[in-house]
């Protein structure tokens, strides 16, 4: 068991240093103040998407890797996530002023990662309410005073300047409609999936999802903090809903099948880190033997895919010793 404790301890480490190994080693600093691919891209009526760049944060995309949108109904603007920075925030609001006067009445952050949470602070500069799930929140306070420091060391403090650590204005526990804008919104939590507190926004109206953690098109979707079963779950339960166009987390546009190839990346890495495990492989050779072909051209394959394989390697073999134990007992 001490064994897999310091295993454990050495992968989060990891974990938290390979998201930025790109932007650590970025060489000439660009100018912090220009909008990285500032577009809003209508998908359906009313309803934006502003999509992120590829590739790991770094001073060329100021770490504006995560997709943002918004929804303008008859009385009012609803936002879905906000950036990775204060100035990413601006830029996203200035965004929807381009396209409507409405007021933005709420931002809704559908997952607890740093692309998609830290531009809260411009929302909140102009009164606008933001709303978590609790798991959610709860896991921003616990770890991304780290992540903020972090960004500022890699991004620059100009990059970074008015970011800032936040509550959110109100904290959920379960799924339920907003009906402030003039259609209708339905937030979306299926207990712990890709994350503790990672939610889905629907558009009702359009059948519009913004998929936030539970779905990243083209890119590799991270395990870290995953609830393997749970997301499973979560997949199924979408499968069901009339999604017309699909708004992930990373990644371009997408249809509903973007939820099958999701589905069977994690089908094919939970086999593989078994079969290894089966197979009596160390843990230094899981990154390089856990190939899998069909996601090979996915942005950030040689990167969270070889995180994600030391991930679940590691927490397959932890299950399998506590079965051993408990057979012993």
């Amino acid at each position: 068991m001490n064994r897999v404790r310091h295993l454990l301890l050495a992968l989060i480490a990891t974990a938290g240093t390979a998201l930025f190994a790109g932007g650590a080693a970025a060489a000439s600093p660009r100018d912090a103040s220009r909008d990285y691919a500032a577009r809003a891209v209508e998908v359906a009526a009313g309803v934006y998407m502003v999509q992120g760049a590829s590739g790991e944060v770094d001073t060329d995309n100021l770490g504006r890797i995560g997709n943002a949108g918004f929804i303008v109904g008859d009385t009012g603007v609803v936002a879905v996530d906000t950036g990775t920075s204060y100035r990413h925030g601006v830029v996203l609001l200035a965004l929807i002023r381009r396209v409507t006067d409405k007021p933005v009445r709420v931002a809704l952050i559908t997952h607890a990662r740093q692309e998609f949470l830290f531009g809260a602070a411009a929302y909140r500069e102009q009164a606008i309410p933001i709303h978590m799930q609790r798991k959610s929140a709860g896991l921003m306070q616990a770890r991304c005073e780290r992540c903020l420091k972090t960004l500022k060391q890699v991004l620059g403090d100009d990059a970074m300047q008015g970011t800032a650590m936040f509550k959110p204005d109100h904290e959920y526990e379960r799924s339920h409609s907003i009906d402030m804008i003039g259609r209708r919104i339905q937030v979306l939590y299926y207990g712990h999936s890709s994350g503790p507190g990672d939610v889905a926004v629907l558009d009702v109206q359009s059948g519009v999802l913004f998929a936030g953690g539970l779905l990243d098109h083209l890119r590799i979707p991270d395990v870290q903090d995953s609830d393997l079963d749970g997301w499973t779950r979560a997949l199924q339960a979408l499968r069901g809903l009339p999604i017309t166009v699909v708004v992930p987390g990373h990644g371009p546009l997408a249809s509903a099948k973007v939820i099958d190839s999701v589905e069977r990346y994690l089908a094919q890495l939970q086999a593989g880190a078994r079969d290894l495990l089966r197979s009596g492989a160390a843990l230094s050779e899981v990154p390089d033997a856990l190939a899998l072909p069909e996601f090979a051209l996915w942005d950030q394959y040689e990167t969270i895919h070889r995180r994600n394989a030391s991930i679940l390697f590691v927490r397959f073999e932890r299950d399998q010793m506590f079965k051993r134990a408990g057979s012993q007992d």
